[in-house]
């Protein structure tokens, strides 16, 4: 069955949508198949791949029903990349799921017909810690926190680890986060390794080596509703994304390796 990995900080800004589609993209290029879930009603990872967001059908239908990620999958042109597409309908969910039953694990039940046909199935969640972030969580295996290399960037760590061990007491036992990536880093500055230090403290052994630098090329691609690979395979945001796609295939590939 394809391993469900939940890329997820409730703070925005973060490069989260940018590291979806990217490693999507990449993971795609070493041959693996891939779906990535667009859990966030901004739709950003729909728009970004250059898809219209105002679908007749997408996520929302298959979290209430009656579609089912078959249904709903479009092509990224990526070979071996697809996506489960957000739209409008997706931004009241949080208040329609209240009265669901397993109101926690609607995406996790959606995705047992489907994970036998991809390697990985990556989750673009919202920035925000609610009722759909909860179902992204719960529906996965491991976890994937990007960080950006800004001191504001570490206040939420606290609430988000509070909320993973929460859902590992209470609803997931066997969550684990597979690690941290730090996104928008120029080493040029201090604090951006000032950062990088702390992020030690939360998640020793859990910090990818690939890191992610501040790009321009990497700002405007989703503007083009490309990933980078297709807009600049050749920029610095192209190979950083390359190298963590290589580096999350190994760490996945070996569940005891250490960072």
């Amino acid at each position: 069955m394809g391993r469900v990995i939940s890329i997820v900080n409730q703070k925005g800004g973060v490069g989260k949508t940018t590291t979806s589609i990217n490693l999507a993209a990449y993971l795609a290029k070493l041959g693996k198949s891939v779906l990535l879930i667009d859990l966030d009603p901004q739709s950003n990872a729909t728009s970004g791949l250059g898809i219209d967001k105002n679908l007749e059908r997408g996520v929302y239908e298959v979290l209430t029903g009656p579609h089912s990620f078959h249904d709903v999958k479009v092509e990224t042109g990526h070979e071996g990349f697809h996506l489960a597409p957000s739209t409008t309908a997706l931004s009241g969910a949080n208040v329609e799921f209240v009265n669901m039953d397993r109101r926690e694990f609607r995406l996790y039940d959606n995705l047992l017909d489907i994970k036998n046909d991809y390697d990985f199935i990556l989750i673009d969640n919202p920035p925000s810690l609610g009722l759909l972030t909860l179902n992204g969580l719960t529906a996965a295996d491991q976890i994937l926190i990007p960080v950006q290399a800004e001191y504001f960037a570490l206040e939420g760590l606290g609430q988000l680890i509070e909320t993973i061990n929460l859902i590992k007491e209470n609803l997931k036992p066997e969550l684990d986060v597979l690690g941290v990536v730090l996104t928008m880093y120029d080493s040029r500055y201090r604090l951006a390794n000032d950062v990088l230090k702390e992020l030690y403290n939360y998640f020793p052994n859990k910090i990818f080596r690939s890191v992610i630098p501040r790009s321009v090329r990497l700002s405007e691609a989703p503007s083009h509703g490309q990933s980078i690979l297709n807009y600049d395979p050749n920029s610095r945001g192209a190979k950083a994304y390359e190298r963590l796609a290589r580096e999350f295939v190994y760490l996945t590939d070996n569940d005891q390796a250490k960072f």
